[in-house]
Parts: C-alpha cells; sequence; structure tokens
C-alpha cells in the first residue's frame, strides 16, 4: 500500500509558489518537500543580455547578499551589460564633438558672412529699383515712396491697413 502523504502548509493547489517534491527521509517516511523558485540572473536594461559576474538570485534574496555579488565595478555595473555601456559613452562622445563642430562652423561663417553679402547685396537693388519704378509708379505704400524704391518687403496686410492684429 503507498504512503500517504500530508501538507506541511496550509495552501494546498499546485501554484507557481507551492511546488512539491515527495523525497524519502533517513526514517523511511515519504514527505513533501518544498521546492523554491528558480534562481535568475538580472538583465541589461537595453538589450535584456543576461548580465555577466553577477550571482543568480530570487530578487527577495538580493537585500541579504553582499555588494560584490549584485554588481561590477564599473559604471551602470549591475545594470548595463558592457555592451551597451561603450555604445552610450562613444555616443555621448561623439555628440559633443558633433557640438564643438557646429559651433566652430557657425563662428565661421559669421566672420566670413558679411564680407559675401557686402558684395552681393548692390546687383539686386539696382534690378529691383528698375522693376519697381515700371510696375509700382502709381502705387503709395505706408512710407510714402514707390515700391521698389523703399528696398523692403511690405508687411502683414493687416499693417497696412493701419490697425494692429489681435
Amino acid at each position: 500500500m503507498v504512503q500517504r502523504l500530508t501538507l506541511r502548509r496550509r495552501l494546498s493547489y499546485n501554484t507557481r509558489s507551492n511546488k512539491r517534491r515527495i523525497v524519502r527521509t533517513p526514517g523511511g517516511r515519504l514527505v513533501y518537500q518544498y521546492v523554491k523558485k528558480n534562481k535568475t540572473v538580472p538583465r541589461c536594461g537595453q538589450c535584456k543580455e543576461k548580465l555577466k559576474g553577477i550571482t543568480p538570485s530570487r530578487p527577495s534574496e538580493r537585500p541579504r547578499m553582499s555588494k560584490r555579488l549584485k554588481t561590477v565595478s564599473r559604471t551602470y555595473g549591475g545594470v548595463l551589460c558592457h555592451g551597451c555601456l561603450r555604445e552610450r559613452i562613444v555616443r555621448a562622445f561623439l555628440i559633443e564633438e558633433q557640438k564643438i563642430v557646429k559651433a566652430m562652423k557657425s563662428q565661421r561663417e559669421a566672420l566670413v558672412k558679411p564680407v559675401k553679402v557686402v558684395k552681393a547685396k548692390p546687383d539686386p537693388k539696382k534690378k529691383t529699383a528698375a522693376k519697381g519704378a515700371k510696375a509700382g509708379a502709381g502705387k503709395v505704400t505706408k512710407g510714402g515712396a514707390g515700391k521698389g524704391l523703399a528696398g523692403k518687403k511690405p508687411g502683414p496686410k493687416s499693417a497696412v491697413g493701419g490697425k494692429p492684429r489681435k
């Protein structure tokens, strides 16, 4: 006849946290032995790869473990894997380099730009003045001069009417 087994805990359902195994004791009895859940290794926060150098454990055990078992002596050790960390550092460096290059480029343009603008502006004014004299001979703008002779673009239509836009 098969020996009957009694539960050691009150929970009788076969849930994930209540797994049991039948074990024979040295006295020859059969008893239930409760099995703990499998220990897991933390994973990288970015690529979800298992982190190397960290002891597998249950989350409830980690507060009782020493620091050297839970981390690696590196920035983001125990959070990111070496590959993702390297990628972040390189990306941050390249972004900083890009900012410096952009600032240098804008400084260079600021030094070179006024020389080009002075030479390029007189030609278009002569052409617009000639066109303006023909096209806008009878029209008078806010300034009182012809459209092409003013040298500026007219403002928005509401400003020409005299009342400010709300």
